[in-house]
């Protein structure tokens, strides 16, 4: 393998498992690295390493971005947010479902917010849909609430306000009062279906 320090050159397999992502432009799991590039799972797994390195070593403005999935994909670096905003605004995921969309505003609204706060709202489950915003790194985990199994907080992230074009949670539009109602939480919910969400 090449060396990959500032000044050497990546390795052919890192060369090219990046140039597969940049050509697919869509997350991709070692198999399918695999399978695309000719490559072994143990080579795939040094180069998505070196190109990991490579690209935070040298300050890219993108970098190889590991899903909980175990999918890999290129994303901006966060830090960037804020001067993309203004071109590249409102480039929401367009793989949300309805349902991701709605909980996401739920969360964006009512943050912070615990996930049996969400289900009492949407009047179903939504642990898949949860966990599929958080690994679209579009909500995040803020705190615990002070109640007994102490559940996870959930709140928007930077991706969020930078994806929907906005500076900050206040610039939201306003909501009507029969939507208020619906999206606000239920504050006296018991606290026996709170500490279900104590391992998320």
């Amino acid at each position: 393998m090449a060396k990959t320090g500032n000044t050497g050159l990546m390795s052919t397999d890192a060369r090219l498992v990046e140039t597969v992502l940049f050509i697919e432009n869509e997350a991709l799991d070692e198999e399918r690295l695999c399978s695309m590039t000719g490559l072994d799972a143990r080579a795939v797994q040094r180069a998505l390493k070196e190109l990991g390195e490579v690209f935070e070593e040298r300050g890219h403005g993108i970098r190889l971005k590991e899903n909980s999935d175990g999918s890999y994909e290129f994303a901006p670096c966060t830090d960037l947010y804020d001067m993309l905003r203004s071109t590249y605004g409102r480039k929401v995921d367009r793989r949300l479902t309805r349902a991701a969309l709605e909980t996401l505003s739920i969360v964006a609204y009512s943050q912070p917010i615990t996930r049996r706060e969400i289900d009492n709202i949407r009047g179903v489950a939504s642990d898949s849909i949860v966990r599929l915003l958080r690994e679209r790194e579009y909500i995040k985990v803020v705190g615990r609430k002070d109640v007994q199994g102490h559940p996870c907080l959930y709140g928007t992230s930077r991706k969020f306000l930078f994806e929907f074009g906005l500076k900050s949670i206040g610039d939201l539009p306003k909501l009507s009062a029969i939507d208020r109602m619906r999206f606000d939480k239920e504050e006296d919910e018991s606290s026996e279906n709170e500490g279900e969400d104590n391992n998320e």
